[in-house]
């Protein structure tokens, strides 16, 4: 008869025990429960925007020919460096002078981080920043698409 007492009181513990725990797993499961916008502000959104400034790299020489009014076509090599620096070499082909111009400054990005403007050119001085290849813009600073799209395409080296 002991024994019987024994198994009932144990039984008994167990069940108190079990629904206790389960009180206290219900208290904490509602404790943990948080409002995600209280993690969420401008810092974090604009840290996981993929940009060509933090998803590419963008970093190196860039040749191609450019189209050319009055010429076969612009010889064109665009070193991009560290610090925003660049240099930028051109040769105007079919001219009687094919001297290697060369010039140097810095670029800046646009907002959106996929264009950058060379500071020290004249204008056209932009260029979208894709996957291994800069793209010349127009004068009004658009890319230019369709047949003529390969022609304004400095590819990496």
């Amino acid at each position: 008869m002991k024994m019987k007492h024994k198994g009932m009181l144990l039984a008994i513990v167990i069940i108190f025990l079990a629904s206790f725990s389960g009180c206290k797993n219900s208290n904490q499961q509602e404790e943990l429960i948080v409002d995600d916008a209280m993690f969420e502000s401008e810092e974090t959104t604009e840290a996981d925007e993929h940009t060509a400034i933090n998803s590419l790299d963008f970093l190196g020489i860039y040749k191609g020919v450019l189209p050319c009014a009055d010429c076969e076509g612009i010889e064109t090599s665009i070193e991009l460096g560290t610090g925003n620096s660049y240099s930028k070499k051109t040769t105007f082909l079919g001219k009687e002078n094919q001297s290697v111009i060369e010039s140097s400054g810095v670029f800046t990005w646009n907002d959106a981080g996929n264009t950058i403007t060379l500071s020290s050119e004249e204008v056209p001085n932009q260029y979208f920043v894709g996957e291994n290849v800069l793209f010349h813009l127009d004068i009004d600073g658009n890319r230019v698409t369709g047949d003529l799209e390969k022609n304004h395409q400095l590819v990496k080296q």
